[in-house]
């Protein structure tokens, strides 16, 4: 399934992609989970710099089953359940050999225009290091689920311990989610949530959230600050919007951090200085996740985290557009849409 144009998708017959390397592997996929970077491209053909050349495969948050490997391949065989990791690193840049995968010079990703077609296909090519074999009684769900999550774990461990933290996520969707998940499960105290959307903050509070509040209808700095009145120690901006930023800023407490997770469609930030700078505050951008797929995936097997109630819709692969249409429009409380091969 290619987008052909701006709020254009149709269904193309194209040849099962071929292994061409020893350490290749092809997959049939099984499951795909909607990103809300599919649905910047859907709407507007780019996400900065990166613009969309029609026709355009997008997706990369998947889960398959291996049909074949090339002749260098020994982590996974024919039959395998996979996750796969969207991000193809070259491993020989100084960003790779100082351990930074993810902002690898030559990275190729999934579903990103310039880099990879993606995922939101029958049949895909993956080098062996993006596949990773999952427990047999781990869902196709889990799997694909694991890629956003390891963005969430990876935030959380890059901003403070969260032992005893009190901390805030603006913006509740599956990101925002996968915040929660891993705050909780590595010792958050209490999670504060806001989102324009009730049905969100509905899962947020079944979630274990110590309070939600919807900025549409309420002041959410007052809100959170006559609870904390010390206010907060680490604040994850998840959903892409100024107006998060500014609140942000409240609501940390002097020496706080905040941690910008969510994509603008706009080309800048802008900060309070006068509260930032007296404030000493920390701010840091997550880019995608740094080697925590793996234990986002061993996390969920353990029983530590739990991602069940992400998925609220399902589609079949020919109804992705049906998909997309409604993630883009955030209709019906969708948290995660998933699409079924």
């Amino acid at each position: 399934m290619k987008l052909t144009g701006i709020r254009e998708m149709e269904m193309m017959e194209v040849p099962t992609p071929s292994i061409l390397n020893d350490r290749d592997v092809l997959i049939r996929m099984k499951t795909l989970g909607v990103c809300g970077s599919d649905i910047h491209y859907y709407l507007t053909g780019k996400i900065g710099s990166q613009v969309v050349q029609y026709p355009f495969t997008v997706g990369h948050e998947g889960a398959g089953q291996v049909e074949a490997v090339g002749r260098g391949v020994t982590s996974v065989v024919p039959g395998d359940r996979i996750a796969i990791e969207p991000a193809m690193p070259c491993w020989e840049c100084d960003q790779c050999l100082a351990g930074r995968p993810h902002t690898c010079r030559k990275l190729k990703f999934l579903g990103c225009p310039g880099q990879a077609e993606g995922s939101l296909s029958e049949y895909i090519v993956m080098p062996e290091t993006s596949c990773f074999k999952i427990a047999k009684d781990m869902t196709y769900d889990e799997a694909a689920i694991s890629e956003p999550l390891a963005i969430g774990l990876y935030a959380v461990k890059q901003s403070i311990s969260m032992e005893g933290a009190r901390i805030g996520i603006l913006g509740f969707g599956p990101i925002g989610m996968s915040v929660m998940l891993a705050a909780q499960a590595l010792g958050a105290a209490e999670i504060y949530v806001t989102d324009r959307i009730d049905e969100r903050l509905g899962i947020a509070g079944r979630s274990g959230a110590s309070m939600t509040a919807n900025p549409d209808r309420e002041d959410v700095v007052e809100k959170i600050s006559a609870r904390v009145p010390e206010l907060l120690d680490v604040v994850f901006e998840c959903c892409g919007q100024q107006d998060a930023v500014d609140n942000a800023v409240d609501l940390l407490k002097p020496g706080g951090k905040l941690m910008i997770i969510g994509i603008p469609e706009f080309d800048r930030w802008s900060f309070k200085v006068d509260a930032s700078r007296h404030k000493e505050l920390c701010i840091q951008h997550v880019r995608r996740q740094n080697e925590a797929l793996r234990p986002a995936l061993k996390m969920m097997e353990q029983g530590k985290i739990n991602v069940e109630s992400m998925t609220t819709h399902r589609f079949d692969f020919k109804d992705a557009r049906a998909a997309f249409d409604l993630v883009a429009g955030y209709a019906d409380g969708v948290m995660k849409a998933m699409i079924d091969f």
